[in-house]
């Protein structure tokens, strides 16, 4: 009898004890943001809003009762260290699905992986390739996207120039993954838009100066010039443009100008720029009756109040990523092929930066409508056109 008493207390305590020890269950997500480096503006906003939403859906009862938990992994810009973050994510913490990278570079160099290993990746770069398999000519099975591509920036830009009367353009681009993908976008689609390109320049994304090609431009005289990167040299083509006093040449930024400090680093030589961007960095502007106003107005006053600082493009679309995948889990669980198979069925998704229609051959969701044409003034955003 005594040993029995011990056997049953023993076992007792044996389940008790694995019972405190066992973790709660929860849906694993990973995300690998460009959180520090020269590319932080762009990842340390994702990495912020991700963290910031799964903190309110826990909060909310979770999903179907369950914690949502987020791994975030820093990419630093680097392809490489995208890629070990990705396969950790996969391999070791077993994660249902990926949000990320936040470049065009990383994650092409990640799209294998997702491929390989049958995991859901949803990006938050922009270039049509990270979707599209141009060798075989068809929609990466795995992969999706948040961002407008630079496809439909090119189409937002050139109507614009259109509606003013302007044909004779000047291209500037850094030579990255980004600016590659938008220039080539910019060329392929000049002539059926009516567009003549009078100069193609470059710049590295380290440089610093950009003078020399800019009077290259400014000889050719150009009605406008588009320029096409992401980060400081962004900021230095436009101070350089108006040193050069060529503040009579219009002047177009792509999708990657979709943040404040972009306005505040130009120090004042933004103003009157233009650029195609998601509703989510004009809510407050935004008619009563569009479709985003609620979401974006939410977002910006969510992220306002936790980090007080105005939020970004870059947020946003770690937002839509979020809640895409947030919403497949609650209707699948933690199955990858699953998942994949909601995303791709996903209809009249109300993120950040449009209204996402996915299938089969569409892993973009969006087109030119996403965009707000705007323009800097007195030192913010205000709707143009």
């Amino acid at each position: 009898m005594r040993l029995k008493r011990i056997a049953i207390f023993t076992t007792v305590c044996l389940f008790g004890v694995g019972f405190l020890i066992s973790p709660a269950l929860a849906f694993k997500i990973g995300a690998v943001f460009s959180v520090t480096g020269r590319t932080s503006f762009l990842g340390d906003p994702e990495k912020k809003t991700a963290e910031m939403l799964v903190e309110k859906i826990n909060k909310a009862g979770g999903i179907n009762g369950e914690k949502l938990e987020l791994i975030v992994y820093d990419s630093e810009g680097d392809a490489t260290k995208a890629n070990l973050a990705v396969k950790k994510l996969i391999n070791q913490d077993k994660v249902c699905a990926v949000i990320g990278p936040s470049l065009s570079g990383t994650s092409m160099a990640v799209v294998p992986l997702a491929e390989k290993y049958k995991t859901p990746l949803v990006s938050c770069a922009a270039s049509y390739k990270i979707v599209w398999d141009g060798e075989k000519k068809q929609v990466r099975k795995w992969v999706f996207k948040t961002p407008q591509t630079d496809t439909m920036a090119v189409e937002a830009i050139y109507t614009s120039l259109k509606k003013k009367g302007i044909s004779k353009i000047a291209v500037m681009s850094v030579t990255s993954g980004f600016g590659a993908s938008g220039r080539s976008e910019l060329l392929r689609l000049a002539s059926a838009n009516g567009m003549t390109i009078v100069a193609d320049e470059k710049y590295g994304p380290k440089d610093t100066d950009m003078t020399a090609q800019l009077t290259k431009v400014k000889g050719l005289a150009p009605q406008a010039i588009v320029n096409w990167s992401v980060g400081p040299t962004q900021v230095v083509v436009l101070r350089n443009w108006r040193d050069l006093g060529m503040e009579n040449i219009t002047f177009y930024q792509s999708h990657g100008f979709g943040s404040r400090k972009n306005i505040t680093l130009a120090a004042g030589a933004a103003e009157g720029v233009f650029c195609p961007l998601g509703a989510v960095n004009v809510a407050a502007l935004l008619p009563q009756g569009h479709p985003q106003k609620a979401v974006t107005m939410e977002y910006m006053k969510d992220y306002k109040a936790k980090y007080n600082e105005n939020l970004s493009s870059f947020g946003g679309h770690a937002w839509d990523a979020i809640y895409l995948l947030a919403d497949a889990l609650k209707a699948v669980g933690c199955d990858k092929a699953a998942i994949r198979d909601h995303l791709e069925k996903t209809k009249g998704f109300v993120g950040q930066h449009g209204v996402f229609n996915y299938s089969p051959d569409d892993h973009i969701g969006l087109d030119k409508t996403a965009f707000q044409m705007v323009v800097v003034k007195d030192g913010d955003w205000a709707l143009a056109d």
